[in-house]
């Protein structure tokens, strides 16, 4: 019997059909949709930029960024003892949350079962959806109420921010590691716990490297846990982060801001300006690292 279908010509050339023609139109249509999402939230950011920018280029200046700030109802002053405060946190936070979110990721990616490891990963991303005032008014209930304030408390806050995505991060970059190099290891008789340490870990610590800056620069935006936990006034570098709170750029914006005084004002867009660009420059070198780490992997 023959199985050809009456009226179809296999040598006839092909053409569009009224189906595909509407295919490609909703195709064109999505595209465009999506396009103009894009061009969208960059403009949003742009202007953003442009408007901190703008309006913070008359606070700036060497003194704003090398002296202290000025006493409640003085003019003048900088923001030093608030970049100091700042890093110093975010510094103890990376300290804090870089080994946890490293560990996590290694656990999930070489030793978890399918049955422990879906309850964590769904914990991670739960945490890292949790907003940042609740975490922060956690941290204030555990560390600081009854107690004081501290720049440590307000590492605590960020370093909780930190954990899951520096987790989710390395272990997507961990799981980039070609399978050959372990089977390669497995067959040579090497521990599981001397592979991932010498062959896996070296392999994606670019990519590890880039997902805690990102971390970073997500981390040293957060104002809310800051005023929970350290938002006292000082009007002098500190480097003392457990004995009192630190001066950090967010709460200082956010304190700025209140006032009614229109120089005020203008230094908490200078303060806002410093943060923005430490943390545009900080994604562009996550970036950049991430593009490097990518190579080294796929070579």
């Amino acid at each position: 019997m023959s199985t050809a279908v009456a009226g179809f010509d296999p040598t006839a050339p092909l053409v569009a059909s009224g189906n595909l023609r509407r295919r490609r139109a909703v195709n064109r249509f999505a595209e465009s949709i999506a396009t103009g999402a894009a061009l969208l939230a960059v403009a949003v950011l742009a202007i953003m930029v442009a408007a901190v920018a703008v309006r913070g280029a008359a606070a700036l200046s060497v003194d704003f960024v090398t002296k202290a700030p000025a006493l409640p109802g003085q003019a003048g002053g900088g923001i030093a003892p608030a970049i100091v405060g700042t890093a110093l946190i975010v510094g103890v936070a990376t300290l804090i949350a870089m080994p946890l979110g490293v560990l996590i990721a290694i656990y999930l990616s070489e030793f978890a079962s399918p049955r422990i490891g879906g309850p964590v990963r769904m914990a991670l991303d739960l945490l890292n959806g949790l907003p940042s005032i609740v975490i922060g008014l956690f941290v204030f209930g555990l560390l600081v109420s009854g107690r004081h304030q501290s720049g440590f408390a307000g590492a605590v806050c960020l370093a909780i921010i930190m954990v899951p995505l520096i987790a989710r991060s390395s272990q997507e970059m961990l799981l980039l590691v070609p399978r050959t190099m372990r089977d390669a290891a497995d067959a040579l008789g090497v521990q599981r716990w001397r592979t991932v340490l010498t062959i896996v870990l070296p392999a994606a610590m670019g990519g590890i490297v880039t997902g805690t800056v990102l971390a970073i620069a997500r981390a040293a935006g957060e104002t809310a846990p800051l005023i929970f936990t350290t938002s006292i006034f000082a009007d002098k570098v500190n480097f003392d982060v457990f004995g009192s709170a630190l001066p950090n750029i967010p709460t200082e914006i956010y304190t700025l801001s209140q006032q009614d005084d229109p120089k005020g004002i203008t230094r908490a867009w200078g303060a806002a300006f410093v943060l923005v660009a430490f943390i545009l420059l900080t994604n562009i070198a996550a970036r950049a690292l991430h593009a490097r780490s990518q190579r080294r992997i796929t070579q």
